[in-house]
């Protein structure tokens, strides 16, 4: 008979940034298991709860009993199971008996086994029908093995106090207090963490009516709901929480990201939302303080109006539901008074020194033991930034302000407010270098320069963030790298995946018509005279395309056609979009497959004879294959040529497309490799011309399949 099973654990507060994945590691070991060992029925579906004290699975159609399994185990190789005269050996004779106690049979006797060929010889295999286990023995087994691997952060000892096993030691998450194992309404003889499983569990620690009893696996959500007051559901819960802060919001906007929606679910069981109020003095301070201090500091949810000015009204989430809910009220208006008063606090001291004087004090601060302070990272930033400035085309101003951008970038990380609230450089430093008078573009990119922080951020709005920003990933990037601690497997301690990228997005988003390599290169010149540093740009380089590669897979191009351009490695990437529509394009053209798979042969027959030069002597072409496709080049190349240089990439390869005919008869009429080494070297210097036309865009053979 198949019914749905429950298992419960309840326990003391579980840590509330892991409860979530506890709850759903906890669910899948136990439906994963069961379904391993034939417990489930077509159609099981297993329903994940995590509550601050319980982590549970309810589970449909689970039999009492695990089907029966047809099983055939290898015995021995023939050679080893009988001797010269084919009689039993003694290992053989063993391994049956073994094998016998196993399948509970009495004895087997050689002729129950079945001879057939393993590998390169044979062995004697032996079939049986292996009977079901019930669901308790198997459970136990489950149960054990999937909170032995659950992905708990940091495990508790502690001493059991009540029971059989009172005064043994237990490890786990939080101290567990009771087992619940239903399956239908029969409790399930299971042990776990030294408690015996049982029907009983407990609701809400203020609200519920008292310990509560479980008719039934089934009604375990709505008994927990209706006596308990508590959702044991975590999605639920926190959807539930989601619509009463967009209901309290009413025409303000509620900020409420995902982390702190998903902490302030695992803190709570049956939510209620309040309203709260603080003083309008403190809207004085950037709001950017007053949001994180509320966020981080007490998980409230901060509101604004519909042009993204804080508001002085903020939620909370409460545990508690009452119909004087005041108290509630003003406890917590009271209690982030003091929070708000120091970043009021922190706002007004560091306006009291200017950034630029806060940048010598930049040399006390150690950036890497092999890498200096960070004034010495200050002066190399500044140094690439103006050498970026100057390869964007600036002028002396966005020299001069990309300079000192550079200067200033790191200065807040001396700030109060920084020291208290690390997630704000770069924005307190701009607040602080409008107060101090800095120019717009200045100040916009000390917070800029950090951008972009992670996948989809927005990018650097203007050139001297733009120089500022790729001049601070770059010397990470370079120096870090060319200390030896580059990523490896999936380590990576710097991020220097993330700089990497952030280089990548803006050269390629932002058409920035840079070298690649002139950017390595004048990062590299900054660490001149450091003996600890080796300059990595041929290691470099290649992990950059391959970053390049994955943002051009995301943007929907095919493996071949990013290959077709990222291949060449090509030394800008203002370009490398147009480049990859133009081979989307030229791909979609019937003469593309015959032409990719020629220029691959072309590429092939070049390598194998490198040093042929590239005149062709038109008295050498005696064929009037190769002199139609010499004809035909020549006619084309203007063409073509005009096309790339307008940077009109698909015409070009389109206009390639006409050559078809005159390569298919080139390679079907003309002996490339021929005898005459005149004829054989100018027929190669042909097919180099032709190469060069071909892979002008792209390298088209990268198309072929």
């Amino acid at each position: 008979m198949s019914r749905t099973l429950l298992i419960e654990i309840f326990t003391e507060e579980l840590p509330p940034k892991a409860l979530a994945k506890l709850g759903d590691a906890f669910a899948a070991g136990i439906f994963n298991g069961l379904k391993s060992r034939d417990f489930l029925e077509d159609g099981a579906v297993a329903t994940a709860f995590a509550t601050p004290r319980r982590l549970a699975v309810a589970i449909g159609n689970v039999r009492a009993v695990s089907l029966d399994k047809t099983m055939r185990e290898k015995v021995l190789p023939v050679s080893v199971a009988l001797d010269a005269d084919g009689r039993a050996t003694a290992p053989l004779v063993k391994k049956l008996a073994a094998m016998a106690a196993q399948c509970g049979k009495v004895m087997i006797t050689p002729a129950e086994l079945e001879r057939a060929p393993d590998g390169k010889a044979e062995s004697f295999f032996f079939s049986y029908t292996a009977k079901g286990v019930a669901l308790p023995v198997g459970l136990q087994v489950v149960l054990e093995d999937t909170v032995a691997k659950l992905p708990i952060p940091k495990v508790m000892s502690y001493q059991l106090q009540h029971g059989h096993a009172a005064g043994h030691t237990v490890r786990f998450v939080r101290p567990a207090h009771s087992l619940v194992a239903l399956h239908g309404d029969q409790v399930l003889p299971l042990t776990l963490l030294g408690l015996d499983a049982g029907r009983q569990t407990e609701g809400h620690r203020f609200l519920s009516q008292g310990r509560i009893t479980l008719a039934d696996a089934d009604g375990y959500a709505t008994t927990l709901a209706e006596h308990g007051k508590v959702i044991a559901g975590f999605s639920e819960r926190k959807e539930k929480i989601r619509a009463a802060l967009l209901a309290s919001a009413a025409d303000d906007q509620v900020l409420m990201p995902e982390a702190l929606l998903d902490e302030v679910t695992a803190l709570v069981e049956w939510p209620v939302v309040y309203a709260c109020k603080f003083e309008d003095e403190f809207l004085s301070v950037p709001q950017e303080c007053l949001i994180l201090t509320m966020q981080t500091n007490q998980k409230y949810f901060a509101l604004t109006d519909s042009a993204g000015k804080l508001r002085s009204r903020f939620l909370i989430v409460s545990n508690l539901q009452t119909n004087e809910p005041h108290y509630i009220i003003e406890g917590n208006e009271r209690v982030v008074r003091p929070r708000l008063s120091d970043a009021k606090f922190f706002f007004e001291q560091d306006q009291k020194k200017k950034l630029a004087d806060r940048v010598p004090l930049l040399g006390n601060v150690v950036y890497h033991n092999k890498l200096g302070n960070q004034l010495q990272r200050t002066d190399r930033v500044k140094a690439l930034a103006a050498a970026i400035a100057t390869l964007l085309g600036g002028d002396a101003v966005l020299t001069t302000q990309a300079e000192r951008a550079a200067l200033l970038a790191k200065a807040d990380l001396l700030t109060d407010m920084v020291g208290e609230f690390p997630e704000l450089q770069g924005i307190m430093g701009n607040y602080y270098a409008r107060h101090d008078g800095e120019a717009e573009h200045v100040a916009l990119a000390i917070s800029e320069h950090y951008q972009p922080r992670f996948a989809g951020d927005a990018l650097p709005t203007t050139d001297t963030s733009v120089a500022v920003a790729l001049a601070d990933k770059l010397e990470t990037l370079i120096g870090i790298w060319g200390i030896g601690l580059q990523p490896t497997g999936d380590k990576d301690p710097f991020a220097l995946r993330r700089h990497a990228l952030g280089i990548l997005r803006m050269l390629l988003e932002k058409r920035l018509p840079i070298s690649l390599a002139q950017l390595l290169s004048s990062a590299a010149q900054q660490f001149a005279g450091n003996a600890n540093f080796k300059d990595p740009g041929n290691d470099v380089l290649p992990f950059l395309y391959e970053r390049l590669r994955g943002l051009l897979r995301e943007r929907g191009y095919s493996p071949n056609e990013i290959e077709a351009v990222v291949a060449q490695q090509p030394d800008r990437l203002d370009n490398i979009i147009e480049r990859l529509d133009a081979v989307q394009a030229f791909a979609a053209l019937p003469e593309a497959e015959a032409l990719a798979a020629a220029n691959k042969r072309i590429t092939n027959i070049l390598k194998k004879t490198e040093g042929v030069g590239n005149t062709v002597q038109q008295d050498l072409l005696r064929d009037s294959a190769e002199q139609q496709l010499f004809a035909a080049m020549n006619t084309l190349k203007p063409e073509v040529d005009a096309a790339f240089a307008k940077g009109d990439f698909t015409t070009a390869l389109k206009a390639l497309a006409r050559l078809r005919e005159n390569v298919d008869g080139f390679f079907n009429d003309v002996m490339v490799m021929a005898e005459d080494e005149q004829l054989r070297n100018n027929r190669l210097a042909l097919l180099a011309n032709l190469h060069v036309m071909l892979n002008q865009v792209a390298d088209i053979s990268k198309l072929a399949a």
